[in-house]
């Protein structure tokens, strides 16, 4: 990973055709860009997004293990804690300079909501909910995060793509309600203010990530969260039991490594790379991929349903990839 590397649409998508190019170049956009080098980097992007997707999809049964070792503070202070390190162990060895002052109100959006907020609120909400209800929050967060990019980053997704985003969604909470047999629980809170700060968090770093280097946008916010994160740590293990087992070491590496920090640089650049609202739309398969890591990984079992919503996910992906904005 190189400091240089721009997660930038602007850069990352292709250079202009020189005047005199030879016949037979790759044909321009109206932008001047080639279309088939727009076409690469969109492909990229979206590859990226999903990578990102998958990684995120294995959060909640990791922490699940994770759980079953550590409190629920503890387990949210430590995994930022070595995200952190991580992170500032790159920014460190690479010499990258510490980003400009109008873009630490940014970095601190995405701090307070993909750092701290969601890992936090979501892991109070496990303790009382199954990995299947808590999906309700991923299936909720792709409109979410559409609806803040609008308001936030000025974007105007077509009608269609609100449509298909809409159903989508609807699709989800259907099902991962009907997983939960119906009844909305105490967790339910915790879930619904998830959804709002992550939603934040993901646009407001969708946005810096197009001015600077995606791994670079979580790396400064894991970076910032130290002087809290490290005190709280401390002080969540010195209160909460500690019992070390494989699922609870394995699941606190996971989401401090592979959710935190790897998962969040894909993702992204992924979204600077194809736009805040089509990235997120991506998101709808996040719930089907966690139930089936639930079963997995948890011995959770899934009703007949969830093939025929699996595909009711894929089309509305296929019409939000499609939608022009």
């Amino acid at each position: 990973m190189r400091a240089q590397d721009s997660a930038t649409a602007q850069t990352a998508i292709a250079v202009p055709v020189a005047p005199g190019s030879a016949p037979g170049s790759a044909p321009e956009s109206g932008s001047g860009r080639p279309a088939t080098g727009r076409g690469s980097a969109a492909r990229a992007g979206t590859l990226q997004a999903a990578l990102g997707v998958t990684a995120f999809s294995l959060t909640f049964p990791a922490t699940a293990w994770g759980l079953e070792g550590f409190g629920p503070w503890s387990l949210v202070a430590v995994r930022t804690v070595l995200a952190a390190v991580i992170a500032g162990g790159c920014l460190l060895a690479l010499r990258v300079p510490f980003p400009g002052r109008r873009h630490w109100a940014g970095l601190a959006v995405v701090a307070a909501g993909v750092v701290l907020g969601f890992p936090l609120l979501t892991t109070l909400a496990l303790q009382t909910s199954t990995t299947a209800h808590a999906a309700v929050v991923v299936g909720l967060l792709p409109l979410t995060t559409a609806l803040f990019s609008a308001l936030r980053v000025g974007t105007r997704p077509s009608r269609t793509f609100w449509v298909a985003a809409s159903a989508g969604a609807a699709v989800v909470i259907a099902f991962t309600v009907q997983q939960s047999g119906g009844a909305l629980t105490s967790a339910d809170a915790y879930l619904f203010a998830a959804l709002l700060v992550c939603a934040a968090g993901y646009t407001e770093g969708g946005r810096l990530a197009r001015v600077m280097p995606g791994w670079q946008v979580i790396g400064w916010a894991l970076v910032l969260c130290l002087p809290v994160t490290v005190p709280v740590a401390a002080v969540a293990l010195s209160y909460e039991p500690v019992q070390l087992t494989a699922h609870s070491v394995t699941g606190l590496l996971w989401v401090a490594a592979g959710s935190q920090f790897v998962g969040l640089v894909v993702w992204y650049r992924g979204m600077a790379a194809i736009g805040i609202p089509k990235a997120s739309q991506l998101q709808l398969a996040q719930p089907l991929l966690t139930l089936v890591w639930s079963v997995l990984l948890l011995g959770e079992h899934l009703t007949p349903a969830a093939p025929l919503t699996a595909a009711a996910v894929l089309v509305c992906i296929a019409v939000t990839q499609r939608a022009r904005g």
